[in-house]
């Protein structure tokens, strides 16, 4: 599949499930990408998967190629989700060594569209059912090519674990790391992060709009942004999701330093069981019109 880079300059479009438990797909001339992970396997047309072991944040997990960690699950493994879902899954596999030579405890999964699919302005949006798990650090977010933070990140789904909230945050020039522009949003308690909910954003020239079930939970304009530094929201980024597993934003909220950095022995034992999986029903981009 080429790479599609997309400039949309018509009014903005908000295609939204306005139930977390709605699976409507849009027709295909409403869609600058879609894929529903109906199986058997990740079309590597639209994702790349992502093979490292240089990780940044102190995460303690190696990113591999395996169907350990993405795989495609129906059924019962999948409820509620209408064709099945893509899991991306934290193991446990002590002293996996990476192909830089280093050890890690833990492997995961990424994967992501660069060079495939990028496009600026529209709406990115997921359907997602997390674990719940202290230092589990699911994300649905995109990056521009480029240096970082120059080339700028949009973070539409960011969860550390605790089932109470979900995370947005931007980071650019002036404006990384310990973002100011950050913002928690707090979930029902009867649909926490452990229920299927729809995260997305929608993306124009001069605001970014962070919504949950198409809520909106946290705006930011240009004029924000522009505070701190240059806004980086002007050029194509690409899709990401994946699952890291501790790290300094996690200890930052737990505290936790042992048996891992940001990860307690508790959710350890969870990714020993088998059940740190992030649930991905379905990714639409939808264009502005």
């Amino acid at each position: 599949m080429p790479k599609v880079a997309i400039f949309c300059s018509f009014a903005l479009a908000v295609v939204l499930a306005p139930d977390p438990a709605a699976t409507q797909q849009p027709a295909a001339a409403e869609t600058v990408f879609f894929d529903d992970f109906s199986g058997p396997e990740l079309d590597r047309s639209k994702w790349n998967v992502i093979v490292t072991g240089r990780t940044v944040n102190n995460e303690q997990q190696a990113y591999v190629n395996s169907t350990d960690t993405i795989k495609f699950v129906s059924g019962d493994a999948a409820a509620g989700a209408e064709r099945g879902a893509l899991a991306i899954r934290a193991i446990h596999s002590p002293a996996f060594k990476t192909p830089e030579g280093r050890s890690f405890d833990f492997i995961s999964g990424r994967i992501d569209t660069r060079g495939k699919v990028e496009f600026a302005y529209g709406t990115a949006a997921a359907r997602v059912k997390l674990t719940a798990g202290p230092g589990l650090w699911p994300a649905f977010w995109m990056l521009g090519n480029g240096r970082w933070p120059d080339s700028g990140e949009m973070d539409i789904l960011e969860n550390v674990g605790d089932p109470t909230w979900t995370n947005f945050a931007l980071h650019g020039p002036g404006y990384s790391g310990d973002t100011p522009l950050v913002s928690r949003a707090p979930l029902p308690a009867n649909a926490d992060i452990t229920a299927w909910h729809v995260y997305s954003m929608d993306w124009t020239p001069e605001s970014l709009v962070f919504n949950v079930d198409g809520v909106e939970k946290y705006r930011v304009t240009k004029a924000m942004v522009t505070k701190y530094g240059p806004w980086a929201y002007d050029t194509p980024k690409y899709l990401i999701a994946n699952m890291a597993i501790g790290g300094q934003y996690p200890q930052s909220v737990n505290r936790v330093t042992t048996p891992y950095p940001g990860l307690p022995q508790s959710t350890v034992d969870l990714i020993k069981a088998g059940r740190a999986t992030m649930l991905v029903d379905w990714v639409r981009v939808t264009p502005r019109r």
